[in-house]
């Protein structure tokens, strides 16, 4: 099939299984605008279906599950149509809605690479189960860009600050580390996760169906290797837990322990604009809802689009690949309070969400 996501239904016990399956390997399955429209479509026929007992979300074979938004893509719109390309944003956003507040259950197979638009079609499901070759990252400072896609909502609220790390560093995650943060629900052998849609359209579900695929999904858990972020984290908590970029990277400057070095070196390549504005959202995020969240989102979108580092960091890290982004401004001291306060105002247009 040369689609780029296909939809299938799978003959089950008790109901249908519908599978989406993305199918663009070669863009490591990164989602444009008809993927986004025809996911949303077919989730919000199947969530009404009653064939339909729960979705399983999956890609092809290949490196990835979902490597984001496809912003190569994006930044070719950016030049000329910057309008279509919040376009993108507002659905995408409203198909994460769906996803989060969907009314059966949603199973996410992540193999491979997950990140940024790949997290917002997974995390927000009732399950996700990885393999040991997920690589799991927020990686958008590092474009000029924020953690959306519901990153500001669920970033905050990982234990000892660790999400805040994860959404203003970009580091890249294991699947052990992903399931004792609660990213991931299940981790299972490569092999296994091949089986999962016949075993649960095999299986009829009791009267709990998420907890039918909980003990499903159970029964092939498999326990990795614990990974090094881990040992790290009473470190992240103390220094991720300043409410002003400035502080935290005072004193991971001030550190001798080589993890704040390397944090700090991390930290310096990212857009300052970026940063500040991560932080402040990941700490309204906390305070907020979901739906609230990803308004406040579709806000800071716009803002980026009308800015410099984003279109800047997709240049410097995906087009051109020189690694060399040119930030403007390109000081967290030049980047003032109210510069940062005016992404979160609201706009003409705000995002409005399909019931």
């Amino acid at each position: 099939m040369d689609m780029e996501v296909y939809f299938e239904e799978m003959p089950g016990n008790g109901g249908n299984l519908g599978i989406i399956t993305l199918n663009r390997p070669q863009a490591l399955n990164s989602l444009n605008l008809n993927m986004v429209h025809a996911m949303m479509q077919q989730l919000t026929q199947w969530e009404v279906d009653d064939h339909i007992k729960a979705v399983v979300i999956r890609a092809v074979p290949g490196k990835a599950f979902c490597a984001g938004g496809d912003i190569r893509l994006a930044y070719e719109r950016m030049q000329t149509h910057a309008a279509d390309v919040a376009e993108f944003f507002r659905h995408e956003y409203q198909l994460n809605r769906k996803i989060y507040h969907y009314g059966k259950p949603y199973i996410a197979l992540l193999n491979g690479i997950t990140m940024g638009g790949g997290v917002g079609i997974s995390l927000h499901g009732s399950h996700r189960v990885a393999t040991e070759k997920l690589v799991f990252a927020m990686p958008e400072t590092g474009i000029g860009f924020f953690p959306d896609v519901g990153g500001t909502y669920f970033l905050p609220r990982i234990p000892d600050r660790i999400g805040i790390y994860l959404g203003l560093t970009g580091e890249r995650i294991d699947a052990h580390t992903c399931l004792q943060l609660g990213i991931v629900t299940h981790t299972v052998a490569e092999d296994a996760i091949l089986t999962i849609p016949e075993k649960l359209a095999q299986q009829p579900f009791g009267h709990d169906a998420k907890k039918s695929v909980s003990d499903i999904l159970q029964a092939l858990h498999i326990t990795l290797a614990p990974s090094e972020l881990l040992s790290q984290q009473s470190i992240i908590r103390q220094y991720f837990s300043a409410d002003k970029m400035e502080t935290i990277m005072q004193t991971l400057a001030n550190s001798a322990d080589e993890f704040c070095q390397h944090t700090l070196k991390q930290l310096q390549k990212k857009s300052p604009t970026s940063l500040k504005v991560s932080l402040l959202a990941m700490q309204k995020g906390s305070q907020q809802d979901f739906d609230a969240g990803m308004r406040m989102e579709y806000r800071l979108v716009n803002r980026f689009l009308q800015g410099h580092d984003f279109a800047e960091g997709i240049r410097a890290l995906i087009i051109d690949k020189d690694q060399k982004p040119a930030w403007s401004p390109d000081s967290l001291q030049a980047v003032s309070d109210e510069e940062v306060a005016a992404y979160f105002v609201p706009i003409t247009e705000e995002l409005t969400y399909i019931q």
